[in-house]
């Protein structure tokens, strides 16, 4: 059965998520490739260039510690250069210095350094000398040296933020009129009847938003569709699947095998006659001679088969096959080969004797370990454990852990507990130091031995030639037609176009690694209505490229499901104005087809019926009580409201509560808000796309 797990296993793509740490600029080789680069700036922020060596050296650096690669590692340094120069001018302008008594006290508060014993004396302190000694030895590297001075810049760097920061947070305060709106807008009500009409009472195919529409929109807009330069494709993958026919192939195969073959014997220059599955008597060899993954005699309960085949696969009698079934892309037989009782889990009681951190010796921890076991026999075992265990999981729990599963403990102390009998009391030694033993209870369950045969569905020469041959034709008939049309008509999926990065290494919807495609859309001949067919292992892709956009701004593409919905209810409510006539209340609501209904709210809810309704909850405490407010877009509708009666809150003696909840709201925002600011005001030039392309 542990064929079937490989199987799962092999088509599962597994997605490491790689973590960013500075600190691993200090760990590794340093060494450089000497990569000549003619062009001296990446880009620049706010006119201060970013050097393209020292870029590519950190980008290196990155990757080879094997904290980021690819993609990962380009963006990485660049959004640090980015906050580095943005923050330098900060520092400079408020006059922020660090000495180096200063950095010792920032090292000194890492926890890289407070907690490291290397750096630590006798009493648990950092110690300044053991440190020096540690710089001391990675100056006898240049690289070291050098990766030790950019992460100790980086250390400079954050204690300097923190400080800014703290700097701006004690010029936060928070006025008693502050206190005084808070306490008004979370105690404040206010009661109105209102008419609303739905943007969805019009259909959208009645109101279409065009290209130069949403283009208008972008460039009112420009701060909320600032983007890097980017450019953007679509595209048609065509995997290299096995067809039909190439899976009726393999199953045939593996059926085959369930028959008596003959076979020629090279040593004796006779045909042998070789038994099918069900009767071979040597059933591993039978098996690694015939399939693709390899035989093992591993007993698995009902529980751990593949759901699926779960009852077919545990209810067969010895001897007996089940198949050919499909299974993750192969086509399989599989056959008991034995079946017995043995323990699931094992309910196990211990006492751990360690040795060497804890200054004992090897030789001092088996003496006691043995006095313990021999004490063991005639004591209270939960008594015994809880007073002499070295083991903090275990103690104060009478030493017992319960429902042991096998594997999940070190293999001596998994041998011993799965092969010994309950009550039996022994020792074993561990890496963790010596154990004293008790098997508390065996959980037995009926277990199966499989012999399985696994054949992988693959493509056969003539699907491969047929799959390259439809490339090909796409490919060629794409270059002078509308490129989703034709992939349409040919039965294919053409993805929508979708922006790229420059250093992007996937592209939406197909798995795999697609940079080929990436450098080519990025390459300095492509030009937008350019095809090109990229062919690997995987499978075909047919990429057009079809926009290039240097001009700061989102695309009209990339910005449509953001700013179309937002034009649409515009030309919805111009719409539905056109209903919304009438001087009263009533009238609006009898030419609109609609019904007054009543609502209450306050200013920090901000809800009309049951939908979030800012701007018209603001028009609820800003309209004079008895009249009718003029025609509100809301985000949801058209309203019109009449405020009935707003309700006062009583005055408080004073509003310091409220003033100290306002103040720490505020300066919980101010690393954000502070760091947006900066950035969204910054001149920002990426050029790395034309520079390393």
């Amino acid at each position: 059965m542990a064929v079937l797990q490989k199987i799962r296993e092999r088509s599962v793509l597994l997605l490491v998520v790689i973590g960013f740490s500075l600190l691993a600029f200090i760990v590794g080789d340093f060494l450089m490739s000497g990569t000549s680069l003619t062009t001296n700036s990446v880009g620049s922020v706010n006119g201060e260039s970013i050097p393209t060596q020292e870029y590519m050296a950190k980008v290196q650096r990155l990757e080879q510690s094997r904290q980021a690669s690819g993609s990962q590692a380009y963006e990485a340094v660049w959004g640090e250069e980015i906050r580095k120069i943005l923050f330098e001018e900060q520092f400079e302008n408020a006059g922020l210095r660090l000495g180096k008594d200063q950095i010792i006290n920032v090292i000194k508060s890492h926890p890289n350094f407070a907690n490291n014993p290397e750096f630590l004396n006798d009493a648990g302190q950092f110690d300044t000398n053991k440190f020096n000694h540690f710089l001391n030895q990675l100056k006898q590297d240049s690289n070291s040296w050098r990766g030790w001075l950019e992460y100790e810049a980086s250390l400079e760097d954050f204690a300097k933020e923190q400080i800014y920061y703290n700097m701006i947070k004690g010029t936060v305060y928070t006025t008693g009129l502050e206190a005084k709106y808070a306490y008004k807008k979370e105690t404040d009500r206010v009661t109105f009847d209102y008419v609303s009409v739905p943007y969805t009472t019009i259909k959208d195919e009645d109101v279409q938003v065009s290209d130069t529409e949403i283009a208008e929109y972008i460039k009112k807009h420009k701060k909320q569709f600032k983007s890097p330069d980017y450019r953007a494709v679509e595209y048609v993958f065509i995997p290299t699947k096995p067809s039909k026919e190439d899976e009726s192939a393999v199953k045939n195969e593996v059926e085959t095998l369930l028959q008596p073959s003959v076979v020629f014997n090279a040593e004796t220059q006779t045909n042998d006659t070789i038994a099918g599955f069900a009767n071979v008597s040597n059933v591993a060899d039978f098996v690694n001679s015939n399939s693709d993954i390899p035989y093992e005699d591993t007993y698995y309960t009902k529980e751990q088969l593949p759901k699926e085949y779960q009852e077919q696969l545990f209810n067969l009698q010895k001897g007996e096959v089940f198949g050919a079934y499909l299974f993750n892309d192969h086509y399989c037989l599989t056959r008991l080969t034995d079946r017995k009782s043995q323990p699931e889990t094992v309910d196990v009681s211990h006492i751990l004797v360690a040795f060497g951190d804890n200054g004992r010796t090897r030789e001092e921890a088996e003496e006691i370990a043995k006095g313990l076991k021999e004490k063991a026999n005639a004591s209270n075992f939960a008594e015994l454990a809880d007073e002499n265990t070295d083991d903090p999981g275990s103690k104060g729990k009478g030493g017992k852990y319960e429902g042991v599963r096998k594997g999940q403990m070190v293999p001596q102390f998994d041998e011993y507990i799965f092969s010994n009998p309950v009550g039996q009391i022994g020792m074993v030694e561990t890496q963790f130091g010596f154990h004293i033993l008790k098997v508390d209870a065996q959980n037995m369950a009926e277990m199966v031995q499989l012999a399985t045969i696994a054949k992988a569905i693959e493509p056969s020469n003539a699907t491969q030639d047929a799959l390259y041959t439809q490339a090909s034709k796409f490919e060629m008939e794409a270059a002078n037609g509308d490129f989703s049309k034709i992939a349409s008509d040919m039965n294919l999926i053409a993805h929508p176009s979708t922006a790229i990065t420059a250093f992007g290494e996937q592209l939406p919807a197909i798995e795999g690694s697609h940079t080929d495609a990436i450098n080519w859309a990025y390459s300095k001949g492509a030009s937008v209505g350019d095809i090109k067919r990229f062919d690997n292992t995987d499978g075909h892709l047919v990429v057009k490229l079809t926009e290039i956009n240097e001009s700061g701004l989102l695309g009209v593409n990339d910005a449509r499901a953001q700013v179309e919905p937002i034009i649409k209810n515009q030309k919805k409510a111009a719409l539905i104005k056109q209903q919304m006539t009438g001087s009263t209340l009533e009238e609006i609501a009898q030419n609109s087809k609609s019904k007054i209904q009543s609502g209450e709210t306050t200013g920090n809810t901000q809800t009309i019926g049951f939908v979030k309704e800012p701007k018209v909850a603001g028009y609820t405490f800003g309209t004079e009580a008895g009249k009718v407010s003029e025609l509100i877009e809301g985000n949801n509708g058209v309203y019109v409201i009449r405020t009935k009666e707003v309700i006062t809150a009583p005055e408080l003696p004073n509003y310091n509560s409220y003033k100290a909840r306002v103040s720490g709201s505020n300066k919980a925002t101010v690393q954000n808000t502070v760091f947006s600011a900066i950035y969204n005001n910054a001149e920002i030039k990426d050029k790395r796309a034309k520079v390393l392309r």
